[in-house]
């Protein structure tokens, strides 16, 4: 299945889920928010949440500084 992860063309596998896509990005374990087609993902649902073709993924990461 295809989803557009950080704005790049991505392929899944079919049912995969938030955790998946946040997993393939590398991002680390904190610092970290999902956006799917811009709505917020909570944590708690990462794990459950199923992801459709063509959906938007934003994995973002907090960085520190200015």
């Amino acid at each position: 299945m295809r989803v557009f992860l950080n704005g790049e063309p991505r392929e899944l596998d079919e049912g995969a889920t938030v955790d998946a896509a946040v997993a393939i990005t590398g991002a680390p374990d904190r610092g970290v928010a999902v956006a799917v087609d811009g709505e917020v993902v909570p944590r708690g649902q990462w794990t459950s949440m199923q992801l459709q073709e063509d959906q938007k993924v934003e994995v973002l990461q907090a960085v520190q500084g200015g």
